[in-house]
């Protein structure tokens, strides 16, 4: 089989596709048949060692993942060979085939296809722990968007439109607010101009936006933050500008504001209920045709390098989809 081989934490020029072979399920495992596997942030970091989970090389990345059973290991009984599923693994998923523990398998609904499958839980769970668990967003409130051209940004949008909040969407380009746009923002902000912070001012008033979504970081936080009224709740949910911002923390004494951490990986963990609530929201969603998954392009196994670089480098646009074979 044909795999993305991650040898050292480097930089991604270094990544390389190679003949590996199919692998033999263990105990408690199967071998699905990867029929297509989505790129996420942490992918590119994993893959240069930036990331705060460092698998030992050399591995396969490619967090999430979908499709068909190939063989089942010792003790499985709840998956066949021919079973249609969703693989959240964590890693493996750039890859022809790939092994997984059957535990943390999902199946397939029938509706979905393959590159929906696999561009399902982790941005969309991600957002929806975020919005609903963290945030606590209420129907009528604004929330204020940053990166919300990216793959967890859309589904922030559409999430959020879904709850009965007003989206303000901060990208950095006419085309990335065009996407945000026909997702169902209501509206738009340039956050490469200056005068960024005064347009959001300009939507909301003097009473500031009730939540920040805040997957980028760097310089915008703190503009960002300073955007929030009363008791206002930022999320924080990652650094796509590659600069762990440094807030003055009178800003949060300022009008009761709340800096609130999300970490969906720990919280599945921790709440595997709560999680379970959730994607099982976000299926009926589907499912009642409210949430069409937001992939913007596809690329072949040879073409994921190239993908990983343009995700890193905040040139890629809502959800990019590998597909094999």
């Amino acid at each position: 089989m044909r795999a993305l081989l991650c040898k050292q934490f480097a930089p991604l020029d270094q990544l390389s596709i190679e003949a590996l072979p199919i692998p033999e399920p263990k105990a408690g495992h199967v071998v699905i048949a990867v029929k297509a596997a989505s790129l996420n942030f942490p992918d590119a970091l994993m893959c240069q060692g930036l990331y705060q989970i460092k698998p030992p090389t050399p591995f396969v990345p490619g967090a999430e993942y979908a499709g068909v059973v190939h063989s089942v290991g010792e003790g499985v009984t709840h998956f066949k060979v021919g079973d249609r599923v969703i693989a959240p693994i964590g890693q493996g998923g750039f890859a022809e085939y790939a092994e997984a523990p059957a535990v943390r398998l999902a199946p397939l609904p029938p509706a979905m296809s393959f590159d929906e499958g696999a561009s399902f839980v982790f941005t969309y769970a991600t957002t929806l722990h975020a919005l609903q668990d963290v945030g606590a967003l209420k129907p009528g409130e604004t929330v204020l968007i940053l990166g919300a051209s990216g793959g967890v940004g859309t589904a922030a949008i559409q999430l959020a439109k879904l709850m009965g909040a007003t989206v303000i969407a901060a990208a950095s380009n006419d085309e990335k607010l065009a996407l945000c746009k026909s997702l169902g923002a209501d509206h738009l902000v340039d956050y490469t101009k200056e005068n960024w912070r005064e347009q959001v001012t300009a939507i909301v008033g003097k009473k500031g936006v009730e939540m920040v979504y805040d997957a980028v970081g760097g310089v915008y936080a703190e503009p960002a933050l300073r955007s929030l009224g009363w008791r206002g709740r930022y999320l924080v949910i990652g650094f796509a500008a590659g600069d762990i911002p440094k807030i003055p923390l009178n800003l949060a004494l300022l009008s009761e504001r709340q800096i609130l951490g999300v970490f969906w990986g720990d919280s599945v963990a921790r709440d595997p209920k709560g999680h379970l609530r959730n994607v099982q929201q976000l299926g009926a969603w589907f499912a009642e045709g409210k949430l069409p998954i937001a992939i913007t392009e596809r690329v072949p196994l040879d073409g994921v390098i190239d993908a990983l670089k343009r995700l890193s480098t905040r040139k890629a646009m809502g959800k990019i989809v590998v597909t094999m074979g």
